[in-house]
């Protein structure tokens, strides 16, 4: 009996060891090599009203961004080499008050092509230590740090001539498509006002099109009811940590997890698309089965006008390497 117990013991005293050591290379993984192996990811999406010709739109969304995190500043200026024919931002550029230099030469020449913004809350404000344990059973509850300057930040980009679009609708011509765009404050912090931009999207339009920062559903019901084609968002960091052959099992508002990253229809006629972004809270430096990334759109028209499920094209190596 003795020497059965100790066997015993020594198995679980082993498997204990082979626990923790997986859970300590996996926490390594997360923090030393996934969150930092960005990558530029291509998709297709049939938006566009029947006879348009395509459009080249890079998605980036959730910098998160600090001073020293030099090598994601790098990595973003040589996403101009994409040759986008518009940029979008969808907020969270920032995660310390002394950033906004860094978000907007790392930017440097996607700054000279046409471009759309919204905010965040973490423009607005700076991280905080969160329960992780929150983010599961208290999802609505708010905790925001110090202010930052995202006036700043405002400047910066609307000098460069981005166009911010907070609670404001605006035709463009793009590439010699007109683009008819609308968009609200965050969402997250309760800042949307729908009303100051609601009604029937534009049908001269090629695309009628719809920013926010983070994907509340009371949001996106709103775009869908005024006829936009496609919504472009953020926030969710596609889950961040997710399991393999699931995905996300969060996604820090009330959307379903399903659509935590990538495209998704919305109602008959309207299609989703939110970018996985490509930082972390300083406090939360992780990812796992969820890449930091950039998206290549391409934006085709769709033999009905109202677009089916986008597709994915393919995943590219990361942009320093791949141009």
């Amino acid at each position: 009996m003795l020497a059965r117990s100790t066997v015993l013991k020594d198995s679980a005293t082993l498997a204990g060891s082979l626990a923790a050591g997986s859970l300590a290379a996996g926490v390594a993984y997360a923090t030393l090599i996934e969150r930092n192996a960005f990558v530029v990811r291509e998709t297709t999406m049939p938006v566009l009203t029947p006879g348009s010709s395509p459009l080249r739109v890079l998605h980036l969304s959730d910098f998160h961004m600090t001073p020293g995190q030099h090598r994601k500043q790098a990595w973003i200026r040589e996403l101009a080499g994409w040759e986008p024919d518009l940029v979008i931002n969808t907020g969270d550029n920032l995660a310390h008050p002394k950033a906004v230099p860094s978000v907007v030469q790392a930017l440097s020449d996607l700054l000279a092509v046409p471009g759309l913004f919204v905010f965040g809350s973490n423009d607005y404000f700076g991280p905080q230590p969160k329960n992780p344990t929150n983010y599961i059973f208290r999802p609505s509850r708010r905790i925001t740090g110090e202010p930052l300057p995202w006036q700043d930040l405002r400047a910066a980009f609307t000098e460069r001539g981005w166009l911010d679009m907070t609670h404001m609708r605006r035709e463009i011509e793009v590439k010699g498509q007109l683009i008819a765009v609308a968009g609200v404050d965050d969402p997250h912090l309760s800042r949307d006002r729908y009303e100051t931009i609601a009604g029937p999207a534009s049908p001269a339009a090629n695309l009628t099109l719809g920013l926010t920062h983070a994907p509340y559903t009371r949001v996106l019901d709103r775009f869908a009811a005024d006829g936009y084609q496609l919504v472009l968002a953020g926030h969710t960091h596609g889950g961040q940590l997710c399991l393999p052959f699931k995905g996300a099992l969060v996604t820090n508002c009330d959307l379903d997890p399903s659509r935590a990253k990538g495209p998704s229809r919305w109602g008959a006629t309207m299609q989703l698309h939110v970018s996985a972004g490509l930082g972390t809270s300083p406090y939360a430096p992780y990812r796992f089965c969820c890449r930091p990334e950039a998206t290549l759109l391409t934006l085709v028209a769709s033999p009905t006008g109202g677009g089916a499920l986008g597709s994915r094209a393919g995943m590219s190596r990361p942009a320093v390497s791949a141009r």
